[in-house]
């Protein structure tokens, strides 16, 4: 604050309330910011349904992207993943063709062909307890038609679903970040800096009022 050069205990004590008032104003900045990033870990709970919301436009079903995914991935990540699931999706598809070939060992070879995560995938539908499954789902078969069942009933629509959210990352970012987003707090952090500015108003009003009326004196 050396740019007021204050002269008198009484110029000291304005421009030490001005330094407080701007570095109360500073903190007020770190304060929003603060909410913003609290609010946004929120979005990351569980039970939130940020990527639901976000894309109810589409005709999707069931939910595999997470919110901290599509905040944090970059352009490339993005097409990364987007290549990797068309990849999966080739391995599968070709399963599908094995399924529907003479081939004595159909199923096992078409089990081989899916990535490792669908075969986990399928052991535990295949794990399933009965009592567990909906009204009108059948029981998982370890034979050819079940393994066709599960490829084009589960996976297939799974890839659909997956290529929707990896293409719409940006509407679940932008749902996450208004999510995150408290009004109640930012209208409080928002008083605080009205009143923060107008005390600073007034400060430095009195303060160049003093140093005018110093002047005077000194010129008269």
């Amino acid at each position: 604050m050396a740019e007021h050069g204050r002269q008198g205990p009484t110029e000291e004590h304005l421009v030490e309330e001005i330094a407080g008032i701007l570095w109360r104003k500073r903190r007020l900045r770190l304060a929003e910011a603060a909410a913003h990033r609290h609010g946004l870990a929120g979005t990351l709970a569980s039970y939130r349904e940020t990527v639901k919301v976000a894309l109810v436009h589409l005709d999707t079903s069931g939910q595999s992207e997470r919110v901290v995914d599509a905040i944090r991935a970059t352009g490339a990540d993005t097409q990364e993943d987007l290549t990797d699931m068309a990849t999966d999706e080739a391995m599968t598809r070709r399963a599908l063709e094995l399924l529907g070939s003479k081939r004595n060992d159909a199923y096992e070879a078409a089990l081989a062909a899916v990535r490792e995560d669908k075969q986990a995938w399928w052991a535990d539908t295949l794990a399933c307890d009965p009592d567990e499954l909906g009204e009108r789902e059948e029981p998982a078969t370890a034979d050819v038609e079940g393994l066709r069942r599960f490829l084009e009933g589960k996976v297939l629509p799974w890839f659909e679903n997956r290529q929707k959210e990896l293409a719409n990352r940006p509407l679940i970012r932008e749902q996450a970040f208004g999510e995150a987003l408290d009004p109640d707090k930012l209208e409080r952090l928002g008083r605080y800096e009205v009143h923060l500015d107008r005390k600073l108003e007034r400060m430095l009003t009195m303060l160049l009022r003093l140093k005018d009326l110093r002047h005077t004196t000194v010129e008269g």
